[in-house]
């Protein structure tokens, strides 16, 4: 970094102190920005760099709710718009203990680089709770969804604010938010929630569509080098939504998928993931991965130890943030590793993400290889708006459409900065350049 950049970095640190997160993923943009400086430097002169490590706006609030044994709990509810520069801001909930102001401001900043990616007029934003749904029943979900929407009600919109899920956050949960903001505001408005359901609003291809555009992204990366999926063998981190539909991507497109993930452990089938018993375990039943092992014969799981260390030719972490160290990216390029491409949100640390580098590992960061789930949202959107539903088929000929988008703007904008082939460098600049030029335009706001 030029000693600017670095002299902007320390500010960050000061004025978000304990948020790790948010500072590891600052400075991930950070380190490519040198030549984008140096080429325009009146982003540098209007303080852009600044404009775009500062949210718009960041709402804290309590929301109280009364579980099952008639008990008051309380939790701590986020949203943090971060950017609308380009468009209203549009990004998930994540309820999970593990939430704090700093997991959503490290979720938002990334969410408004890949939103920019995506080509389409979305800013960006997150929120989310520290509410845990795992193990609660339906009844405590919903009681909590009614009092979290009763506050954020008043900072979302279809052209203001559209949340959507993400961990913690399916259809489920969608489908109580979007219930109490009808019944608050007294609007049917489709456009201000995603990831709905289909008979009330959904979109097809939504639920797929972040594993399905992380494994388009990968196979655009292999194309570069004549090569495919066909006949690889895949590793992939995590059992949920994500994981599970690149998985299905992945196998489609003739790869054998050995290995997955929960927090309890991983397991390994080396006859290739049976796509429907996982569907099954995950999907129906919300159970545990050692529940696909007691029904599936030549199966093994494994409670210790790193799902990385199974031998694979790509590598899709789509779990959650860093959860593939430097050590296990040394494992990785040593077992022959290919490809890495981030399913999750920043999953992999920055010495992972150099390791691979330096390795000329093919590796495509999280806010290119997994912005096929924002683009899917953006397209429902479209769809509430003009009161249509378009096709299976037709959904995602978009989403493959524009995960090729996302690659060509990438890999252009690596080779003008002088990196060609590092994915990193294309996606930050790509998308900071766009950003930053709307932000220009706009005016001192």
């Amino acid at each position: 970094m030029t000693s600017h950049l670095q002299e902007l970095y320390e500010v960050v640190l000061r004025r978000n102190p304990g948020e790790l997160e948010f500072h590891q993923a600052v400075l991930e943009v950070f380190e490519s920005l040198t030549p984008v400086s140096r080429k325009r430097p009146e982003f540098v002169e209007t303080k852009v760099i600044e404009r775009l490590c500062e949210p718009e706006r960041q709402i804290i609030f309590r929301v109280p709710w009364v579980n099952d044994r008639g008990e008051v709990e309380i939790n701590r509810g986020f949203r943090v718009e971060f950017n609308s520069a380009l468009g209203p801001y549009k990004g998930g909930l994540r309820f999970h203990p593990s939430v704090y102001l700093g997991t959503i401001k490290f979720l938002g900043f990334e969410q408004t680089f890949k939103n920019a990616l995506t080509g389409m007029p979305i800013g960006g934003g997150k929120g989310g709770s520290d509410f845990d749904p795992k193990g609660r029943s339906d009844r405590e979900v919903m009681t909590f969804c009614q009092s979290f929407m009763t506050e954020l009600y008043r900072h979302i919109g279809e052209y203001t604010d559209v949340p959507a899920g993400d961990i913690g956050v399916g259809s489920r949960e969608i489908g109580y938010l979007f219930g109490q903001y009808k019944r608050i505001t007294n609007l049917y408005e489709s456009g201000v929630l995603t990831g709905k359901g289909l008979g009330w609003g959904g979109s097809l291809v939504r639920k797929e569509a972040t594993g399905y555009g992380t494994v388009f992204f990968a196979d655009e990366m292999l194309r570069t080098r004549g090569d495919s999926f066909d006949g690889k063998r895949v590793v992939v981190s995590g059992s949920g939504n994500v994981a599970i539909y690149a998985v299905e991507k992945a196998q489609q497109l003739g790869a054998t998928v050995v290995a997955c993930s929960d927090s309890s452990g991983f397991v390994v089938d080396e006859a290739g993931l049976d796509l429907d018993l996982l569907k099954e375990v995950k999907e129906v039943q919300r159970g545990r991965i050692t529940d696909y092992i007691g029904r599936r014969p030549g199966a093994t799981f494994v409670a210790d130890g790193s799902i990385w260390d199974v031998e694979c030719d790509i590598a899709v972490p789509c779990a959650t943030q860093n959860e593939l160290d430097e050590q296990a990216a040394i494992t990785l390029v040593k077992n022959g590793v290919r490809v890495v491409a981030e399913g999750a949100n920043m999953p992999s640390t920055p010495a992972a993400a150099r390791a691979f580098l330096d390795a000329e590992v093919l590796f495509a960061p999280g806010k290119a290889a997994n912005a096929g789930g924002v683009a899917t949202s953006a397209l429902e959107m479209q769809q509430n708006a003009s009161r249509d539903r378009w096709t299976h088929e037709y959904t995602e000929e978009r989403l493959a459409g524009i995960m090729r988008g996302i690659h060509e703007r990438c890999a252009a904008s690596a080779e003008e900065y002088g990196a060609p082939g590092n994915y990193v460098v294309g996606a930050n600049t790509s998308s900071f350049v766009q950003l930053a030029d709307a932000v220009l335009a706009l005016g001192v706001i």
